[in-house]
């Protein structure tokens, strides 16, 4: 799979739309704006967010079920202060990697949500998918 043509078509249809993304339906997806682990540029990765009924933002570094993390959670690491899009808003977010035992549980409960995502869980194993907390950082 081509990630950097399809992510530069998500994002272009997510500004030209608000955020919205028609392969996605309603679940709302961000663009991160990760900085490169060894190069220091600055790469734009969507992603679907998760949005808890308290409002809690998360990722999952699931990559489609890929046997290796994606680029932008060694970028996360690295980096977790970042500029974050969602719709129409652009803020700056710290981004905070759940503990293993919670991210796991965590990760259990959306395969129970999705069966797509379950999938991805049965194809990455044996890694684990980790989990990230989106917090605003107040301007």
């Amino acid at each position: 799979m081509d990630w950097k043509t399809l992510n530069d078509k998500v994002i272009a249809e997510f500004r030209a739309n608000g955020g919205k993304v028609a392969q996605f339906g309603d679940l709302p997806v961000v663009i991160l704006h990760t900085i490169g682990t060894k190069t220091g540029k600055i790469r734009e990765i969507p992603l679907v967010l998760i949005v808890e009924e308290d409002g809690e933002m998360l990722l999952f570094g699931s990559a489609a079920g890929s046997s290796s993390h994606p680029q932008w959670v060694h970028s996360l690491r690295a980096y977790p202060e970042i500029d974050v899009e969602l719709g129409t808003e652009t803020f700056r977010a710290r981004i905070s990697e759940w503990p293993e035992d919670k991210a796991r549980a965590r990760v259990a409960k959306q395969a129970e949500r999705s069966e797509q995502f379950a999938g991805y869980i049965e194809s990455a194993a044996p890694r684990e998918i980790p989990v990230f907390t989106v917090e605003r950082i107040p301007s």
